[in-house]
């Protein structure tokens, strides 16, 4: 156990600071190559650069790699690879606009090394209740899952810092989880996330200095879909992500289709005269989180990522009470 808590450290410590390191170089990059985007919700004309995918997915390789080359687990394989997958298809999204079914399709076939590595268990753990065994139907489980993630926290990156640190909330809850339940080795491989995170949000928070763009929040949702299915905690997973989980229902409830947040023209929150942000009148416009965060009123920016960040917590402590729930039917 020490030498696998030894390992965990130093593992976290690679994710951190080949993040912390990379990403201030490449953003200078991304500005000299004009690969930046505007702020919207900036008064002035502030450009960003994007996409920061590219410090998050080295950060994560590195260090699951690490703990690869002793761990020798094919649930880290499937980690690597899948989430790998995910980080290619948010780069090609984020360099050319692809049509709406091309990420959840895309995702699903990342999915399947998880199934060829055969790093699952088919029965679906519930608190109180224990195992279901459901073989078959988990597998189709799989293939959806990793869209659903990874959708979700591409879906909720809409502020500045949102992504990064609503992953440093749910990851850290999820790591916690799977310690509870004693599931020690993907405790440990699931930490770096965390860790990337932390370090990502550093230059992600307000004012963003870059932002992940899709290959960043889909690399981050893509190896959340995978930790929880190789860990058995997706009851518990979908729960700590349940503010982003509820923004991706609401959106596609609304538009009543599988689109592009970039191709909806009417937009759903607006900007009053010293810039906050209010909830638009259009009918028209989607229904998001952030509009009924503002149906009470405008807020800034700030407040806005603040109420997101207490939902986000207060969903990782239900998460954890289920985890001991779950311990208890064990």
């Amino acid at each position: 156990m020490i030498e696998l808590l030894i390992l965990g450290i130093i593992s976290c410590i690679c994710a951190f600071f080949v993040v912390f390191f990379i990403t201030p170089p490449l953003i200078n990059f991304l500005e000299k190559n004009n690969f930046t985007v505007k702020d919207v919700n900036k008064k002035e004309n502030v450009m960003v650069a994007r996409p920061g995918g590219i410090s998050i997915i080295l950060g994560i390789l590195i260090s699951e790699f690490i703990l690869y080359a002793f761990l020798q687990l094919n649930e880290i394989l499937a980690i690597i690879i899948t989430t790998f997958g995910a980080f290619l298809i948010g780069y090609i999204d984020d360099r050319k606009i692809m049509g709406g079914w091309f990420k959840p399709v895309t995702l699903a076939i990342a999915s399947l090394p998880i199934i060829f590595l055969g790093a699952y268990d088919s029965n679906l753990t519930f608190p109180l209740f224990g195992d279901v065994q459901i073989p078959l139907l988990y597998i189709g489980l799989i293939i959806v899952m990793i869209p659903i993630t990874g959708n979700t926290i591409n879906s909720i990156d809409v502020l500045n810092g949102v992504a990064s640190g609503f992953m440093i909330i749910a990851s850290l809850t999820l790591s916690i989880c799977l310690f509870i339940l004693q599931n020690y080795e993907i405790a440990i491989v699931s930490l770096p996330l965390v860790f990337v995170s932390l370090a990502f949000y550093k230059f992600h928070k307000i004012p963003s200095k870059i932002f992940p763009g899709d290959s960043g929040a889909l690399t981050f949702g893509a190896m959340y879909g995978v930790i929880a299915i190789v860990g058995g905690v997706e009851i518990i997973a979908a729960i700590a992500l349940l503010p982003a989980v509820i923004n991706s229902f609401l959106f596609l409830s609304s538009v009543k289709q599988v689109v592009e947040h970039r191709q909806i023209k009417a937009k759903p929150v607006e900007h009053t005269s010293d810039f906050k942000l209010k909830s638009t009148n259009d009918k028209t416009a989607p229904i998001t989180l952030v509009r009924l965060i503002l149906a009470g009123g405008p807020l800034s920016e700030k407040q806005i990522v603040f109420v997101i960040f207490k939902l986000t917590i207060f969903s990782g402590i239900l998460a954890i009470i289920t985890a001991f729930m779950m311990g208890v039917s064990i």
